[in-house]
C-alpha cells in the first residue's frame, strides 16, 4: 500500500518543480512510510511513498518496462499476481523486480486498459507513456483504494488524498455546497464528487486517459445483477458450495505477503467467519484484533472472547473510552476529507494504531458481507415493504416489523410511530429509491441547519435527480432487493465504508487492510443468485450462513445483528472538549456561514440537558460538527500544517533541460 500523486503538463513542456511534488508526496507519508521514489520529465512528474508488503528489497517505484517507455505509481496490491506473471513470462516479457506492481505495466504493454479485467485486486495506478505522452490511470473495481485529481491552469494534478492536491499552492480551496447537501442526504458524495469544489474522484471501477487536455473518464465495471431468466439454477447447496469455493481461493489469495497478516476480529458472523477460515486452512500462527467499548450499549467483547478461546489465536484489543473518541474526532477528520454523521470511524482509527504498534501491516476484515449476502435491516425493511405495497390489508404487517425490530415495539405508541414511518412511500413501490428514500429522508432534515448562503445556493439542486440519472440501464429491471443492494453497494459501501470507515483510517497508521467478501468474482457470482436466497423469510445471509453452519458456534451463527456503532453524544458533550465549544460557538458558525447558529445552539444545549438523545439530533451534531472542523483545516487554515516534504529514494530524472539539481538521499 502506498500513496502516489503527479503534475502532468497538459498543453506543452515545462519545468515541474521536484520540490512541489516532494512537498505533495510529503502529505502521504503516513501511507508509505518505507520509501519514495520521483520519475520526472518534461512533462510529468509522478511520484510514491511505498509501504512495502511485497519485494521488500527491489520494489522501490516508479518501476518501468524494459526500455523504460513505460512507467508506473501504484498503490494497492494485486492478489493475483503469481499466476499473471507466469503467463506474461511465456508471452517473453523481462522482470527485474518481484513485485505486483511491475505486473500492470506488462499486462498494460499487452491489452493496454483491458488488463483492468484481468486485475484481481485493489488498486489505484497511474501508467506514464513516455513516447506517445499518454497518461492512463485507473481505480479497483469496488472503490478500496483512492484518487483524486483536478485541472489546475494548463496541469492535471492527481494524489491519493486530496491534502496532497493542496499542499500544491495553486490549487485553490473551497467546500462544495453540492457535496454539503449529497453528505447530508446519503453520508457521502455520490461517485465522482468530492467535498472540494473542483476536486474531482476517480469513480470506483473506472479508468481515466488524456487526449489532449480532454480528461477522459470511462467506467469498465459496475455492480450487476440478474435478470429473472440470468439467475443461476443452482440450488441452495451448490451455491453455498461454491460460494464457499470461491471464499477460501479469495482468502488464500489474500494472504499473500511477505509480512506477517492478520485479522479483525469483532464476534460478528462476518469477521469471526473469515478467522475460522484462515485458522482452519492457512494459519496456525494467526494474531486477531479487536475493539472493545467503554459504553456497554455499543460492546462486542463477550463475543470476541467466546471466537478467541475456540481458535486459540493470539488476540490483542483498544478499550474505546468516550473521551477518547471525543479527543480524536478533528485528527480523523484530517484524515477522512468528508464530514461524518457517525464517530463509527474513530475506534477503526485508534485500532490500526494497535495494529501498527503490534508489528504487523495487513490485516483481513469482513467488510462487504452484508452488501453482497443481504445482511441489512434496509434490506429486510425492503422486503416487508414490498409485501405491504402487495398486501396492504394484511395483518401480518405488524408482526414482521416486531420481528424485525423486537427491541423498539415495545409499547403501543412506538408500534404506532415505526409503522408510520415505514408506511411512507408504501404506494409507489416502483420508484427507483423505495428502499432508501425513509432514510434519505429522514438523513435530509439536518439540512434545516444549513445557513441561508448555502441554502439558497442550493435551491435549484435536486441531488437525487443527479443520482437517478446516473443508474445503470438495468436498474428499474431488477427487483427491490437488488435495487436495494446496488444502491447500498454504490454509494454507501464504496464511497463511505471503504474509504471513511477503511481506507482512510487505516493507512492513516500505515495499515492495509484486505476484504475477501469484496472479490469481484463472489460479487459477481452473487449477483446471479436469486434473491429468496439471500433472505430466507427474514433470515438474512442465509447463503453465508449457511457456509458457516459446521465451523462457527451457534451462539456467534444466529445472534442477533449488532450494527457497528459509536457512542456521540457522551464523547462529544460530556467531557468539556475545548474543541466542540470552539467549533460551535457563535463567532466560528458566524465566520464559516455554513450553518445557522442560533439552531445549532438550540441542538447543543438540547443534547447537552437530555438524558437520553435521538438518533436524528445525534446525526445533526456530528454532522455540524465535522462539517466545521473540515472547513477549519482544509480551507481556512491548511497552510499552517506543518509537513516535512519527502525525499525521494530514488529519482529517475528525464528533463531535457535540468535548472537545479536535486540529489536523492
Amino acid at each position: 500500500m502506498c500513496g502516489i500523486t503527479g503534475i502532468l503538463n497538459l498543453t506543452e513542456p515545462n519545468l515541474i518543480s521536484i520540490d512541489v511534488i516532494a512537498k505533495m508526496s510529503g502529505y502521504l507519508n503516513h501511507r508509505g512510510p518505507n520509501e519514495s521514489g520521483l520519475y520526472i520529465d518534461d512533462w510529468i512528474g509522478i511520484a510514491q511513498t511505498r509501504l512495502s508488503i511485497i519485494d521488500l528489497t527491489s520494489g522501490t517505484q516508479p518501476i518501468h518496462n524494459e526500455d523504460k517507455t513505460l512507467w508506473i505509481v501504484f498503490n494497492g496490491e494485486i492478489y493475483n499476481y503469481i499466476e499473471l506473471k507466469n503467463s506474461l513470462i511465456k508471452l517473453g516479457h523481462k522482470f527485474y523486480t518481484n513485485t505486483d506492481t511491475e505486473i500492470i505495466l506488462h499486462l498494460y504493454e499487452e491489452k493496454q486498459e483491458n488488463c483492468l479485467h484481468m486485475l484481481n485486486g485493489q488498486f489505484a495506478f497511474t501508467i506514464w507513456d513516455s513516447v506517445n505522452r499518454k497518461i492512463f490511470i485507473a481505480r479497483d473495481r469496488v472503490g478500496k483504494k483512492p484518487l483524486y485529481y483536478t485541472v489546475c491552469g494548463n496541469q492535471f494534478i492527481f494524489a491519493s488524498e486530496i491534502k496532497a492536491i493542496f499542499a500544491n499552492n495553486k490549487v485553490k480551496r473551497k467546500l462544495d455546497h453540492k457535496a454539503m447537501d449529497q453528505v447530508f442526504t446519503f453520508w457521502t458524495t455520490l461517485p465522482g464528487r468530492t467535498s472540494f469544489k473542483d476536486i474531482k474522484e476517480l469513480p470506483a471501477g473506472s479508468y481515466l486517459s488524456i487526449i489532449g487536455n480532454q480528461v477522459l473518464v470511462k467506467q469498465y465495471w459496475d455492480f450487476d445483477f440478474a435478470l429473472p431468466n440470468e439467475l443461476t439454477n443452482y440450488n441452495s447447496n451448490e451455491i453455498t458450495s461454491y460460494s464457499k469455493e470461491l471464499l477460501i481461493d479469495s482468502i488464500g489469495i489474500r494472504l499473500r505477503a511477505d509480512v506477517p497478516v492478520g485479522c479483525y476480529l469483532s464476534g460478528g458472523l462476518d469477521s469471526s467467519g473469515i478467522t475460522t477460515l484462515v485458522k482452519n486452512n492457512f494459519n496456525n500462527q494467526l494474531n486477531t484484533f479487536g475493539i472493545r467499548f467503554e459504553d456497554i450499549d455499543f460492546d462486542e467483547g463477550q463475543y470476541q472472547k467466546e471466537m478467541v478461546s475456540k481458535l486459540h489465536v493470539e488476540h490483542k484489543e483498544i478499550l474505546a473510552t468516550n473521551k477518547n473518541i471525543g479527543e480524536l474526532v478533528p485528527e480523523v477528520i484530517w484524515f477522512t476529507e468528508i464530514p461524518l454523521l457517525r464517530l463509527s470511524p474513530v475506534p477503526l482509527y485508534m485500532l490500526s494504531e494497535l495494529v501498527n504498534q503490534s508489528g504487523f501491516r495487513v490485516v483481513l476484515t469482513g467488510e462487504g458481507a452484508d452488501e453482497i449476502f443481504g445482511g441489512y435491516n434496509i434490506f429486510r425493511e425492503t422486503l416487508i415493504r414490498s409485501f405491504w405495497a402487495k398486501y396492504p390489508n394484511s395483518t401480518m404487517r405488524p408482526r414482521l416489523l416486531e420481528k424485525l425490530y423486537p427491541y423498539i415495539f415495545k409499547d403501543k405508541r412506538s408500534k404506532a410511530t415505526l409503522n408510520s414511518f415505514f408506511k411512507v412511500g408504501i404506494d409507489q413501490p416502483d420508484t427507483p429509491f423505495f428502499s432508501h428514500l425513509i432514510r434519505w429522508n429522514n438523513t435530509a432534515r439536518i439540512k434545516r441547519f444549513f445557513s441561508e448562503n448555502i441554502t439558497t445556493s442550493m435551491q435549484d439542486y435536486d441531488t437525487l435527480l443527479e443520482l437517478k440519472d446516473n443508474l445503470p440501464e438495468k436498474f428499474n429491471k431488477w427487483d427491490a432487493l437488488s435495487k436495494a443492494q446496488y444502491l447500498e453497494m454504490k454509494i454507501f459501501m464504496s464511497d463511505y465504508l471503504l474509504s471513511s470507515q477503511g481506507d482512510r483510517v487505516a493507512m492513516a497508521h500505515s495499515l492495509e487492510i484486505r476484504m475477501p467478501y469484496l472479490d469481484y468474482r463472489l460479487i459477481e457470482f452473487m449477483g446471479k443468485v436469486p434473491s429468496y436466497l439471500k433472505i430466507r423469510g427474514l433470515n438474512e445471509k442465509f447463503i453465508l450462513k449457511k457456509i458457516y453452519k459446521d465451523i462457527l458456534p451457534q451462539s456467534i451463527l444466529n445472534r442477533p445483528k449488532h450494527p457497528y456503532r459509536a457512542p456521540i453524544k457522551n464523547s462529544l458533550l460530556n467531557k468539556n472538549l475545548q474543541y466542540v465549544d470552539y467549533y460551535l460557538s457563535d463567532e466560528k458558525l458566524k465566520s464559516y456561514n455554513l450553518f445557522n447558529h442560533s439552531m445549532v445552539k438550540i441542538l447543543k444545549d438540547k443534547l447537552t440537558r437530555a438524558e437520553n438523545s435521538s438518533e436524528f439530533d445525534n446525526m445533526a451534531l456530528v454532522g455540524i460538527l465535522t462539517t466545521q472542523i473540515l472547513n477549519d483545516r482544509f480551507i481556512e487554515n491548511f497552510d499552517t500544517h506543518k509537513i516535512k516534504p519527502s525525499t525521494f529514494d530514488i529519482v529517475f530524472d528525464r528533463r531535457s533541460v535540468t535548472k537545479y539539481d536535486y540529489r536523492s538521499k
